[in-house]
């Protein structure tokens, strides 16, 4: 009977190890096709978005220089700034945006500043978020984007800690204007049914993988008429927050 147990557990254990081989294998063959997935690998801002790379945008926080060298590489314009400001509202890792190269777009007023984490996020929310959606829905492209501005020495609404704000690490994010001058705006469009709604909402859920925080009119009625993204870091395995 000791023999026959022992003979039968033996048997469910090398059955459990063959299923374990075979998730194993299959997984393996999932991230050699989605390397993006992985943590280790390197970022890279024209990168298929992964699971990581939210996480990987906002740790650019900590290396100023290779934010740039990544958003050199991507093409954008802009004009890196010194650092200003004290205590909670110094901006060490701003940079400006400059005219947009071709095929880019726009942002208006054209001058914003934010941090250069935020830059890179928008830059790969903007090529695999937004213009796709924007050619899946109306089929032409955004060639504009509104903005409320990016900097405000400030806490958040209503308490005592610090907006992302603060430093420049976010953007709130108004309107879309496509190639054929249409409007898309939160506060005109959020609400709608349409395809300005549907547009609007694709993209802010895009681009819960790549911010840290999305604030979002179905968040408050302070977010009512823009996006509110943001690049806080919160460790590597970090809180994030999609609303």
């Amino acid at each position: 009977m000791t023999l026959l147990r022992w003979v039968r557990g033996s048997i469910r254990f090398l059955i459990y190890l063959s299923i374990l081989a075979v998730l194993v294998l299959i997984a393996l063959s999932y991230l050699r096709q989605r390397p993006q997935d992985l943590p280790w690998t390197e970022l890279r801002l024209d990168h298929p978005i992964g699971i990581f790379t939210g996480r990987k945008l906002a740790k650019l926080g900590d290396d100023f220089a290779g934010c740039r060298m990544l958003l050199d590489a991507a093409g954008v314009v802009y004009e890196p700034l010194p650092p200003v400001g004290t205590d909670q509202c110094v901006r060490d890792d701003n940079v400006r945006l400059l005219k947009p190269g071709t095929g880019q777009i726009s942002f208006a007023p054209q001058t914003v500043a934010p941090s250069c984490p935020v830059v890179a996020g928008l830059t790969v929310w903007q090529d695999q978020v937004v213009q796709p959606a924007a050619r899946e829905i109306f089929g032409q492209r955004v060639v504009s984007i509104r903005h409320l501005g990016s900097y405000s020495c400030r806490t958040i609404a209503g308490g005592d800690a610090w907006s992302e704000h603060a430093t420049g690490n976010a953007i709130d994010i108004a309107a879309f204007t496509l190639a054929d001058g249409t409007v898309i705006s939160l506060s005109g469009h959020w609400d709608e049914d349409g395809p300005k709604g549907r547009f609007l909402r694709i993209i802010r859920d895009g681009s819960c993988d790549l911010f840290s925080s999305v604030l979002s009119p179905d968040y408050n009625a302070a977010h009512a008429d823009h996006f509110h993204f943001d690049q806080a870091q919160r460790g590597t395995m970090g809180y994030r927050i999609c609303r």
